[in-house]
């Protein structure tokens, strides 16, 4: 296993393909993140949602934020299978649908790679338990 700085032109290729999808997927630009992807992608995003196509999750964040974007701290790859596993770690910033800004959210992306191209993503993020304190109730 290694880990990886984001932003470092070193690490490995599984890794880059990832922070590229994670880069297209924050404009937004499903269209160039779907690139990065197999046909036969399966991305279950929070809430246990499930998409085939980066459309998907941006459709989703288009209803849950005014923008959010990702601050990746790092990145984790194991290989192993013919599969190489990419866990990427950071946080998202943006602003709710009201305006409000906020930072700090932590998430959990992990990736499955083959070929080259990614066909699993599972997303974790603490954003729902922030939703409901900006509600009044504690998560």
């Amino acid at each position: 296993m290694s880990t990886a700085d984001p932003m470092s032109l070193e690490i490995p290729a599984e890794a880059r393909i990832v922070r590229d999808y994670l880069d297209a997927s924050m404009k937004p630009d499903p269209d160039l993140a779907a690139t990065f992807v197999a046909d036969n992608v399966v991305i279950t995003f929070t809430g246990g949602r499930v998409y085939d196509h980066p459309s998907g999750p941006t459709a989703f964040n288009a209803g849950r934020y005014s923008w959010v974007k990702k601050k990746m701290d790092t990145f984790d790859v194991a290989a192993g299978g013919g599969r190489t596993v990419v866990y990427s770690v950071g946080t998202l910033y943006g602003e709710w649908p009201d305006g409000t800004p906020f930072e700090g959210n932590r998430y959990v992306d992990r990736f499955e790679v083959e070929n080259g191209k990614i066909v699993k993503m599972d997303v974790w993020n603490d954003s729902a338990e922030r939703i409901l304190t900006r509600m009044g109730i504690e998560a």
